[in-house]
Protein backbone atom coordinates (compact mmCIF):
# COMPACT_ATOMS: atom_id res chain seq x y z
CA UNK A 1 0.00 0.00 0.00
CA UNK A 2 1.34 3.31 -0.90
CA UNK A 3 1.98 5.13 2.30
CA UNK A 4 3.33 8.66 0.98
CA UNK A 5 -0.51 9.92 1.01
CA UNK A 6 -1.50 9.04 4.26
CA UNK A 7 -1.96 12.05 6.71
CA UNK A 8 -0.61 11.80 9.86
CA UNK A 9 -3.97 12.38 11.85
CA UNK A 10 -2.51 11.26 15.34
CA UNK A 11 0.50 13.41 15.29
CA UNK A 12 -1.77 16.15 16.10
CA UNK A 13 -3.66 14.30 18.95
CA UNK A 14 -2.18 16.57 21.80
CA UNK A 15 -3.16 19.65 20.22
CA UNK A 16 -6.81 18.27 19.73
CA UNK A 17 -6.71 17.31 23.14
CA UNK A 18 -5.84 20.49 24.54
CA UNK A 19 -8.48 22.27 22.68
CA UNK A 20 -11.26 19.62 23.22
CA UNK A 21 -10.49 19.76 26.91
CA UNK A 22 -11.10 23.79 27.28
CA UNK A 23 -14.00 23.45 24.64
CA UNK A 24 -15.69 20.77 27.38
CA UNK A 25 -14.53 22.42 30.12
CA UNK A 26 -15.53 25.90 29.03
CA UNK A 27 -19.05 24.22 27.89
CA UNK A 28 -19.36 22.43 31.64
CA UNK A 29 -18.69 26.05 33.21
CA UNK A 30 -21.08 27.28 31.03
CA UNK A 31 -23.83 25.02 31.80
CA UNK A 32 -23.06 25.62 35.63
CA UNK A 33 -23.34 28.97 35.56
CA UNK A 34 -25.50 30.20 33.10
CA UNK A 35 -27.76 27.07 32.79
CA UNK A 36 -29.75 26.45 29.82
CA UNK A 37 -32.44 28.83 28.85
CA UNK A 38 -35.54 25.88 28.47
CA UNK A 39 -38.49 26.69 26.28
CA UNK A 40 -42.36 26.50 26.19
CA UNK A 41 -42.11 22.54 26.14
CA UNK A 42 -40.09 22.50 29.33
CA UNK A 43 -40.72 25.31 31.28
CA UNK A 44 -45.49 25.47 30.81
CA UNK A 45 -46.84 28.55 29.36
CA UNK A 46 -49.32 29.42 26.68
CA UNK A 47 -48.45 29.27 22.99
CA UNK A 48 -51.03 31.21 20.90
CA UNK A 49 -51.55 31.16 16.74
CA UNK A 50 -52.88 34.10 15.11
CA UNK A 51 -53.45 34.35 11.22
CA UNK A 52 -53.22 38.57 9.98
CA UNK A 53 -55.00 39.78 7.11
CA UNK A 54 -51.87 40.66 6.17
CA UNK A 55 -48.15 40.42 6.55
CA UNK A 56 -47.10 41.93 10.34
CA UNK A 57 -43.60 43.38 11.44
CA UNK A 58 -42.54 41.00 14.29
CA UNK A 59 -40.80 43.90 16.05
CA UNK A 60 -44.46 45.43 16.29
CA UNK A 61 -46.03 43.16 16.95
CA UNK A 62 -43.74 42.24 20.36
CA UNK A 63 -43.85 45.79 21.28
CA UNK A 64 -47.79 45.42 20.77
CA UNK A 65 -47.35 42.64 23.20
CA UNK A 66 -44.87 44.23 25.45
CA UNK A 67 -47.90 47.42 26.07
CA UNK A 68 -50.49 44.54 26.26
CA UNK A 69 -48.48 43.45 29.50
CA UNK A 70 -47.02 40.88 27.79
CA UNK A 71 -42.64 41.52 27.80
CA UNK A 72 -40.61 39.15 26.70
CA UNK A 73 -43.32 36.64 24.56
CA UNK A 74 -41.49 35.16 21.66
CA UNK A 75 -42.76 35.82 18.48
CA UNK A 76 -42.20 34.06 15.21
CA UNK A 77 -43.98 33.30 12.18
CA UNK A 78 -45.74 29.67 11.21
CA UNK A 79 -46.66 28.31 7.81
CA UNK A 80 -46.55 31.65 6.02
CA UNK A 81 -45.84 35.55 6.38
CA UNK A 82 -49.35 35.75 7.76
CA UNK A 83 -49.54 33.41 10.18
CA UNK A 84 -48.20 34.04 13.91
CA UNK A 85 -46.74 31.84 16.41
CA UNK A 86 -46.40 33.36 19.95
CA UNK A 87 -45.02 31.41 22.64
CA UNK A 88 -44.95 32.44 26.41
CA UNK A 89 -43.75 30.79 29.50
CA UNK A 90 -45.91 30.66 32.19
CA UNK A 91 -43.93 33.58 34.47
CA UNK A 92 -44.36 35.87 31.47
CA UNK A 93 -48.38 36.25 31.78
CA UNK A 94 -50.28 38.66 33.40
CA UNK A 95 -54.19 38.63 33.84
CA UNK A 96 -55.58 40.80 30.94
CA UNK A 97 -58.93 39.28 31.36
CA UNK A 98 -60.54 37.35 33.09
CA UNK A 99 -58.18 34.31 33.43
CA UNK A 100 -55.04 32.48 33.22
CA UNK A 101 -56.45 29.43 31.12
CA UNK A 102 -54.32 28.92 27.54
CA UNK A 103 -58.04 30.08 25.92
CA UNK A 104 -58.51 33.11 27.88
CA UNK A 105 -54.94 34.36 27.21
CA UNK A 106 -55.16 33.65 23.89
CA UNK A 107 -57.90 35.43 23.83
CA UNK A 108 -56.97 38.61 25.46
CA UNK A 109 -53.66 38.32 23.27
CA UNK A 110 -55.38 38.85 19.91
CA UNK A 111 -58.03 41.41 21.22
CA UNK A 112 -54.82 43.24 22.43
CA UNK A 113 -53.30 43.00 18.61
CA UNK A 114 -56.31 43.88 16.96
CA UNK A 115 -57.17 47.42 19.12
CA UNK A 116 -53.18 47.86 18.21
CA UNK A 117 -53.96 47.00 14.68
CA UNK A 118 -57.40 48.22 13.46
CA UNK A 119 -56.67 48.36 9.90
CA UNK A 120 -55.92 44.52 10.13
CA UNK A 121 -58.14 41.78 11.07
CA UNK A 122 -56.66 39.34 13.49
CA UNK A 123 -57.89 35.81 14.21
CA UNK A 124 -57.36 33.42 16.99
CA UNK A 125 -56.33 30.02 15.64
CA UNK A 126 -55.08 28.08 18.12
CA UNK A 127 -54.51 28.54 21.73
CA UNK A 128 -52.86 25.96 23.99
CA UNK A 129 -51.13 25.94 27.41
CA UNK A 130 -48.80 23.54 28.79
CA UNK A 131 -48.37 22.92 32.71
CA UNK A 132 -45.42 23.50 34.35
CA UNK A 133 -45.53 20.27 36.01
CA UNK A 134 -45.84 18.20 32.15
CA UNK A 135 -43.09 20.41 31.15
CA UNK A 136 -40.59 18.39 34.19
CA UNK A 137 -42.10 15.77 32.87
CA UNK A 138 -40.29 16.46 29.53
CA UNK A 139 -37.63 17.50 30.96
CA UNK A 140 -37.01 14.70 32.77
CA UNK A 141 -38.01 12.57 30.08
CA UNK A 142 -35.33 13.84 27.72
CA UNK A 143 -32.65 13.99 29.76
CA UNK A 144 -33.29 10.21 30.36
CA UNK A 145 -33.59 9.69 26.63
CA UNK A 146 -30.30 11.39 26.33
CA UNK A 147 -28.74 8.71 28.23
CA UNK A 148 -30.38 5.73 27.78
CA UNK A 149 -28.84 6.64 23.97
CA UNK A 150 -25.54 6.75 25.12
CA UNK A 151 -25.72 3.76 27.03
CA UNK A 152 -27.50 1.53 23.75
CA UNK A 153 -24.20 3.19 21.63
CA UNK A 154 -21.29 1.91 24.13
CA UNK A 155 -23.55 -1.46 24.16
CA UNK A 156 -23.60 -1.33 20.93
CA UNK A 157 -20.28 -0.84 19.57
CA UNK A 158 -18.66 -3.24 22.80
CA UNK A 159 -20.83 -6.20 21.22
CA UNK A 160 -20.05 -5.44 17.69
CA UNK A 161 -16.62 -4.39 17.41
CA UNK A 162 -14.47 -4.32 21.29
CA UNK A 163 -14.58 -2.73 24.21
CA UNK A 164 -12.07 0.22 23.46
CA UNK A 165 -13.71 0.94 20.26
CA UNK A 166 -17.05 1.54 22.57
CA UNK A 167 -15.37 3.68 25.04
CA UNK A 168 -13.86 5.87 22.36
CA UNK A 169 -17.04 5.89 20.84
CA UNK A 170 -19.28 6.90 24.24
CA UNK A 171 -16.27 9.38 25.00
CA UNK A 172 -16.68 11.06 21.43
CA UNK A 173 -20.71 11.56 22.22
CA UNK A 174 -20.29 13.03 25.54
CA UNK A 175 -18.17 15.49 23.72
CA UNK A 176 -20.76 16.53 20.60
CA UNK A 177 -23.57 16.76 23.21
CA UNK A 178 -21.55 18.54 25.58
CA UNK A 179 -20.19 21.08 23.60
CA UNK A 180 -23.72 21.68 21.72
CA UNK A 181 -25.63 22.28 25.11
CA UNK A 182 -22.43 24.52 25.99
CA UNK A 183 -23.23 26.62 22.97
CA UNK A 184 -26.73 26.87 23.83
CA UNK A 185 -25.91 27.96 27.33
CA UNK A 186 -23.49 30.57 26.43
CA UNK A 187 -25.76 32.04 23.67
CA UNK A 188 -28.58 31.40 25.91
CA UNK A 189 -30.44 29.91 22.73
CA UNK A 190 -34.12 28.54 23.78
CA UNK A 191 -34.12 24.64 24.11
CA UNK A 192 -36.98 22.73 23.12
CA UNK A 193 -38.42 19.47 22.13
CA UNK A 194 -37.05 20.51 18.23
CA UNK A 195 -33.30 20.84 19.65
CA UNK A 196 -33.48 17.76 22.02
CA UNK A 197 -34.26 15.63 18.44
CA UNK A 198 -31.09 17.70 16.96
CA UNK A 199 -28.80 16.83 20.24
CA UNK A 200 -30.38 12.72 19.11
CA UNK A 201 -29.83 12.85 15.67
CA UNK A 202 -25.98 14.47 16.89
CA UNK A 203 -25.64 11.16 18.47
CA UNK A 204 -26.85 9.19 15.69
CA UNK A 205 -24.93 10.74 12.80
CA UNK A 206 -21.69 11.23 15.31
CA UNK A 207 -21.87 7.21 16.12
CA UNK A 208 -22.56 6.27 12.57
CA UNK A 209 -19.21 8.45 11.47
CA UNK A 210 -17.32 6.75 14.30
CA UNK A 211 -18.64 3.12 13.15
CA UNK A 212 -17.29 3.64 9.89
CA UNK A 213 -13.26 4.79 11.05
CA UNK A 214 -13.58 1.68 13.60
CA UNK A 215 -14.41 -0.80 11.12
CA UNK A 216 -11.52 0.47 8.80
CA UNK A 217 -9.51 0.70 11.81
CA UNK A 218 -10.49 -3.47 12.24
CA UNK A 219 -10.18 -4.30 8.50
CA UNK A 220 -7.09 -2.75 8.52
CA UNK A 221 -5.15 -4.16 11.78
CA UNK A 222 -6.27 -7.64 9.69
CA UNK A 223 -4.45 -6.57 6.50
CA UNK A 224 -1.45 -4.18 7.51
CA UNK A 225 0.11 -6.80 10.12
CA UNK A 226 3.49 -4.45 10.45
CA UNK A 227 2.27 -1.69 10.86
CA UNK A 228 1.84 -0.07 14.36
CA UNK A 229 -1.56 1.01 15.88
CA UNK A 230 -0.59 4.32 15.46
CA UNK A 231 0.10 4.13 11.58
CA UNK A 232 -2.60 2.03 10.84
CA UNK A 233 -5.52 4.54 12.29
CA UNK A 234 -3.72 6.94 10.26
CA UNK A 235 -4.21 5.07 6.96
CA UNK A 236 -7.75 4.13 7.84
CA UNK A 237 -8.67 7.90 8.91
CA UNK A 238 -7.30 9.07 5.46
CA UNK A 239 -9.38 6.19 3.78
CA UNK A 240 -12.23 7.45 5.37
CA UNK A 241 -11.65 11.03 4.93
CA UNK A 242 -12.89 11.31 1.73
CA UNK A 243 -16.07 9.78 2.83
CA UNK A 244 -16.50 11.79 5.94
CA UNK A 245 -16.41 15.10 4.37
CA UNK A 246 -19.00 14.15 1.24
CA UNK A 247 -21.21 13.26 4.11
CA UNK A 248 -20.60 15.91 6.23
CA UNK A 249 -20.20 18.30 3.09
CA UNK A 250 -23.60 17.32 1.40
CA UNK A 251 -25.52 17.35 5.23
CA UNK A 252 -24.25 20.88 6.02
CA UNK A 253 -25.61 22.43 2.38
CA UNK A 254 -29.23 21.08 3.57
CA UNK A 255 -29.14 22.12 7.19
CA UNK A 256 -27.43 25.96 6.07
CA UNK A 257 -30.36 26.02 3.74
CA UNK A 258 -32.54 25.32 6.92
CA UNK A 259 -30.70 27.42 8.99
CA UNK A 260 -31.04 30.21 6.44
CA UNK A 261 -34.32 30.56 4.67
CA UNK A 262 -36.27 27.62 7.21
CA UNK A 263 -37.77 30.52 9.48
CA UNK A 264 -37.10 31.35 13.25
CA UNK A 265 -39.15 27.99 13.89
CA UNK A 266 -36.89 25.68 13.40
CA UNK A 267 -33.31 28.26 13.24
CA UNK A 268 -31.87 26.40 16.74
CA UNK A 269 -32.97 23.08 15.64
CA UNK A 270 -30.55 23.85 12.52
CA UNK A 271 -28.40 25.36 14.45
CA UNK A 272 -28.19 22.64 17.16
CA UNK A 273 -27.32 20.30 14.19
CA UNK A 274 -24.62 22.27 12.57
CA UNK A 275 -22.98 22.91 15.15
CA UNK A 276 -23.50 19.27 16.04
CA UNK A 277 -22.06 17.14 12.37
CA UNK A 278 -19.24 20.11 12.83
CA UNK A 279 -18.16 19.04 15.93
CA UNK A 280 -19.09 15.03 15.71
CA UNK A 281 -17.11 15.14 12.37
CA UNK A 282 -14.52 16.37 14.09
CA UNK A 283 -14.69 13.65 17.28
CA UNK A 284 -14.27 10.91 15.34
CA UNK A 285 -10.77 11.54 14.25
CA UNK A 286 -9.58 13.22 17.06
CA UNK A 287 -11.66 11.73 20.40
CA UNK A 288 -12.84 8.89 19.36
CA UNK A 289 -9.49 7.30 17.30
CA UNK A 290 -6.96 8.86 19.67
CA UNK A 291 -8.70 7.10 22.32
CA UNK A 292 -8.21 4.52 20.62
CA UNK A 293 -4.76 4.68 20.01
CA UNK A 294 -4.03 5.64 24.02
CA UNK A 295 -5.58 2.58 25.39
CA UNK A 296 -3.40 0.63 23.59
CA UNK A 297 -5.35 -1.01 20.72
CA UNK A 298 -3.89 -3.88 18.85
CA UNK A 299 -4.66 -6.95 16.85
CA UNK A 300 -4.93 -9.05 20.03
CA UNK A 301 -7.81 -7.06 20.97
CA UNK A 302 -9.54 -7.83 17.42
CA UNK A 303 -8.85 -11.66 17.12
CA UNK A 304 -11.59 -13.87 17.59
CA UNK A 305 -10.81 -16.49 20.60
CA UNK A 306 -9.51 -19.48 19.16
CA UNK A 307 -12.24 -22.35 19.75
CA UNK A 308 -10.87 -25.79 21.96
CA UNK A 309 -9.62 -28.36 19.60
CA UNK A 310 -9.28 -26.14 16.70
CA UNK A 311 -5.01 -26.40 16.38
CA UNK A 312 -5.51 -30.06 16.18
CA UNK A 313 -8.13 -29.75 13.43
CA UNK A 314 -5.48 -28.15 11.81
CA UNK A 315 -2.82 -30.38 11.89
CA UNK A 316 -2.61 -32.86 8.58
Amino acid sequence: MNTEKVINFMGLRRIALVISLLLVLGSIATLFVRGLNFGLDFTGGTLVELHYSEAPNLSEVREQLADAGYPGAVVVHFGSETELLVRMRAEQETDISDGSEGSSVGQSIAQALQAASPNVQVDLMRSEMIGAQMGDELANSGGLGLLVALIAVFIYVAIRFQTKFSVGALVALAHDVIIVLGLFSLFQLEVDLTVLAAVLAVIGYSINDTIVVADRIRENFRVLRTDSTEEIINVSLTQTLGRTLMTSGTTLLVLLALFFVGGELIHNFSSALIVGIAVGTYSSIYVAAAIMLAMNLSKEDLMPPVKEGAELDELP
